[in-house]
């Protein structure tokens, strides 16, 4: 969802030039008001300027240096705005009656003019497609079959529309801002006969076509694209949904767009830090490897030059309790004492799965975890090559005790560390429990972070 912050927020902008900006507005519903010209930033809406219109309405924005290239509103309240391209040409008129779009004029400013035009298009696109599905539900026979093929002439009309914009406005911000919607789809008569009629292997085909072609009418590295809404929900779309979600096909491809975009700082700052804060927050099972790479070569390194003291601090305790444990790497070994006061070293466990365990009894989610783990995990996989390396991570032996007791939990090796001398905390993250790190027989970590249901299927597809 789109912020507003106004009307107390100023973005000044770094870049300077020979020439101002000079905006005359008209707006008859804002007659002796004042009214705000805003930019869009990524995710967010900043003011420009603010200007008191005069009793018809009417006033100038301007100012000494020209604007950021980017997508612009006249707001004047929650329910009256309005938006347009700011494009090259910075001294125009804009006239509004209404704040609605169809009701906007420009004059004196090209790529705004046809913006506007492309709106009132748009809606009238539209309006049709809403007719036109109305139509069909209760159509039959040819009718039907008509307005199904003038639906399908739809999507067509509006790749007609941006392609004329192209050739009629080249290398102009209207141009690349409308050409950035537009997603090559594969043509189907394109590939092997046997791939179009095999489902599975078109479906495939689609996809790779997606991945290689997401980007080509979007020019990332421009850096008007920041002064849009577009940017970011592109972003997320390829890196949640276009590439292939593992961490060895992700890599490569996210370190390609950050390096393609270093010379452009503000593209350069946002990227690295949308994927960094992406990689951390991600569900994806072995996306934190990617937190601690973006991290260790982007900000460790000292090339994030906007990172304040605070957040470099949180960056590094992040990648203290993440590097030793990723998926792939071998677990760091332990050994710990058991409840009854011998030792038992991890690695020397020969089982096909070894768990490890770390919980405290007076977690809430522990309390619940820990016991059904136990029963519906430990039970039935414990005869067919499981083993759980239980940590109790807290240093009350009575309570571990009361615990063990209660749950009759003495099957599986139960271990702590009651003086924290093995460091296991950061070696397993142990900042939230329960934590769960499924190992193999070479004690390489292969899965981690799982909940009971995801533990007891990976385990009956290994074990079984």
């Amino acid at each position: 969802m789109t912020k507003y912050i106004l009307p107390f927020l100023l973005f000044i902008s770094t870049v300077t030039f020979s020439q101002g900006y000079q905006i005359q507005i008209n707006l008859e519903l804002a007659k002796d008001k004042d009214v705000f010209l805003a930019h869009y930033y990524i995710g967010n809406i900043y003011i420009d300027d603010t200007l008191h219109l005069d009793a018809s309405g009417s006033g100038i924005f301007k100012g000494d240096t020209l604007l950021p290239q980017g997508l612009y509103k006249i707001y004047l309240d929650d329910k009256n705005h309005f938006d347009f391209i700011l494009g090259a040409d910075q001294n125009f008129t804009i006239t509004n009656k209404t704040f609605a779009s169809n009701s906007v004029e420009v004059k004196d400013a090209i790529e705004t003019e046809e913006f506007i035009s492309y709106i009132l298009f748009l809606n009238n696109l539209k309006k049709e497609s809403t007719e036109l599905q109305q139509k069909l539900k209760s159509a039959t026979g040819d009718e039907k079959k008509d307005y199904q093929e003038q639906l399908a002439e739809l999507t067509p009309k509006l790749h007609r529309y941006w392609e004329r914009i192209d050739t009629d406005y080249p290398n102009t911000f209207l141009t690349r801002f409308l050409m950035s919607n537009y997603v090559p789809i594969l043509d189907i008569s394109t590939v092997p006969k046997n791939v179009q009629e095999n489902d599975s292997l078109l479906l495939l085909a689609k996809f790779q076509y997606q991945q290689k072609h997401f980007w080509d009418n979007f020019d990332y590295t421009d850096e008007r694209f920041l002064y849009t809404p577009l940017l970011k929900p592109k972003l997320e779309t390829w890196f949640t949904k276009v590439l292939y979600q593992n961490y060895d096909s992700i890599r490569p491809q996210i370190f390609e767009f950050i390096e393609n975009v270093r010379p452009h700082k503000r593209i350069f700052q946002f990227a690295v830090s949308w994927f960094l804060n992406s990689s951390i927050n991600s569900n994806i099972m072995g996306i934190d490897a990617l937190f601690v790479d973006l991290a260790k070569t982007y900000y460790l390194s000292g090339d994030a030059f906007w990172t304040t003291d605070e957040s470099m601090e949180k960056i590094k305790e992040n990648v203290l309790f993440l590097e030793k444990n990723l998926i792939g790497k071998t677990a760091p070994d332990l050994t710990l004492e058991s409840f009854e006061g011998e030792y038992i070293n991890l690695h020397q466990i020969d089982k096909k799965i070894t768990a490890v365990l770390i919980y405290e009894p007076n977690c809430s989610h522990c309390k619940v975890f820990v016991p059904q783990f136990y029963d519906e995990v430990y039970q039935k996989y414990k005869d067919k090559g499981l083993e759980v390396f239980a940590i109790y991570s807290m240093d009350n032996k009575e309570e571990w005790g009361t615990f063990l007791t209660k749950h009759n939990l003495f099957e599986w090796l139960n271990v702590w560390d009651k003086d924290h001398l093995s460091r296991f905390k950061i070696s397993y993250d142990a900042r939230k429990t329960p934590g769960v790190y499924i190992l193999d027989e070479n004690k390489k970590i292969i899965a981690k972070r799982m909940t009971i249901e995801q533990i007891a299927g990976f385990l009956e597809h290994n074990l079984n």
